[in-house]
């Protein structure tokens, strides 16, 4: 049923939800990936060989898996609202204690610690969104959230390839970990958990989502009994958790040693001209991830935007290793980067149309914790076989062949979701926003 109004319903929420969430996770994403710029610069400190340095990067997903669960029953029973705050304050100190660890064995408890608290926002975010935006406008508003991940890569890599010319590794930890605290003070004023609690939006808007989502949840299949177990165990999960494991395998493999195959193409190059052109990369991603949500939602063809995307990855990961050259590999990293952070929006689309509210949050949660176990896997694997080779090549090749598998789960194991068995509730011209 359409959702018929004399005037264009207002889109607040676009302007006040997507970009507070944005600018939240950026900074957890700062506090996660900056390891990657400082390795590269810690000159011998901790003494940490390249398979430690793997393990550095990837024993923040160890941690990262406990909370998801949890986080996301607190996000839709109690409030995510709430529940973000709170992981938002302990991962900002987290962060900041990270940069006092005199061993690496302190190192690898406080990258666990990090990853435990930044593990349940991520689930969290996703269910404020749920009750934000209707399925119709579900991968654009994830992909706008997400972008949140390439954009923090462009601005903070530069920003912490500065510091660590003028401030020790150490330092440029501690104060990284600072601006949670102060964003937490934005976020509490600025979020609601749904448009009902919002202060800022009209009753149109709030009448209008309202009704488009409860629509929504009607055109869904019922998740047999409707416990969390049983949602769970359905094929279309399971297989999700598996693409996810096997993508973010790459993913993540590709983004810890990223500024290291950058410093290699610069010849050492400072820490401030390596930061810099490791925004590159990030920043065609961001472009293609937003293009690549947009087409989705407007056709309905999940399953392509994530596939696809994978595909060219494959080859540019590939393509990057076999070529000699600081242009042709510095081109194929920015086609890597793209083709790996595109899928977001899409495949984040497909668990709110599969299964309903009350159990899409332990589902998204389970997906996201299981399949961040990638994040361990790949920077482990690429620093292990780095020290096992001498040469970076076999661990991209092994990455590319985890990529490989993403993409046959998603061809054979999910079925297309036609716009006809969503029925999503029609949205007014602002939908275009």
């Amino acid at each position: 049923m359409t959702d018929a109004l004399p005037h264009p319903v207002p889109a607040k929420r676009w302007a006040y939800v997507i970009p507070v969430a944005a600018i939240m996770y950026m900074l957890a994403y700062l506090d996660r990936n900056n390891v990657s710029v400082i390795l590269p610069y810690m000159h011998g400190d901790l003494a940490l060989s390249n398979a430690d340095k793997g393990l550095v990067g990837g024993v923040f997903f160890i941690g990262y898996v406990f909370l998801q669960i949890p986080a996301a029953i607190l996000a839709q029973r109690w409030s995510a609202r709430k529940t973000v705050l709170i992981l938002m304050l302990a991962w900002g100190l987290a962060a900041s204690l990270s940069g006092l660890v005199q061993t690496k064995s302190q190192f690898y408890v406080a990258r666990f610690v990090l990853g435990l608290f930044e593990g349940g926002v991520w689930p969290a975010v996703l269910i404020l969104l749920a009750s934000w935006f209707p399925l119709r406008e579900r991968a654009r508003a994830n992909a706008l959230w997400m972008a949140c991940l390439p954009l923090s890569s462009v601005l903070m890599a530069p920003l912490s390839g500065w510091m660590l010319d003028h401030a020790s590794w150490r330092w440029v930890l501690v104060f990284q970990g600072l601006p949670p605290l102060l964003w937490a003070v934005v976020w509490w004023f600025t979020v609601a958990d749904r448009p009902a609690r919002a202060r800022w939006i009209s009753r149109a808007e709030a009448g209008h989502l309202e009704r488009a989502l409860a629509a929504d949840e009607a055109a869904k299949p019922t998740s047999g009994s409707g416990s969390y177990l049983d949602a769970v165990r359905q094929r279309p999960v399971l297989v999700l958790i598996g693409v996810y494991f096997f993508w973010i395998t790459g993913f993540y493999g590709f983004n810890l040693w990223l500024p290291s195959v950058i410093k290699e193409l610069t010849h050492d190059g400072s820490a401030t001209e390596v930061g810099l052109l490791t925004a590159l990369p990030f920043t065609v991603a961001l472009i293609v991830m937003i293009a690549n949500a947009v087409w989705s939602d407007r056709t309905g063809r999940r399953r392509q935007a994530v596939a696809v995307p994978l595909v060219v990855g494959i080859a540019a990961l590939l393509l990057g290793q076999a070529v000699d050259g600081a242009l042709p590999r510095m081109l194929l990293l920015c086609l890597t980067a793209a083709a790996l952070y595109a899928p977001y929006g899409p495949f984040w689309a497909i668990p709110g149309e599969l299964l309903r509210f009350e159990v899409v949050a332990v589902a998204m949660g389970l997906i996201n914790a299981l399949g961040n176990l990638g994040g361990f896997a790949g920077p482990y694997l690429v620093g292990w076989l780095t020290d096992a080779t001498g040469s970076s090549v076999t661990g991209f090749a092994v990455l590319s062949a985890f990529l490989a598998v993403a993409v046959v789960l998603v061809a054979l194991g999910l079925r297309p979701v036609t716009r006809t068995e969503r029925r999503p509730a029609v949205l007014t011209a602002e939908e275009g926003a």
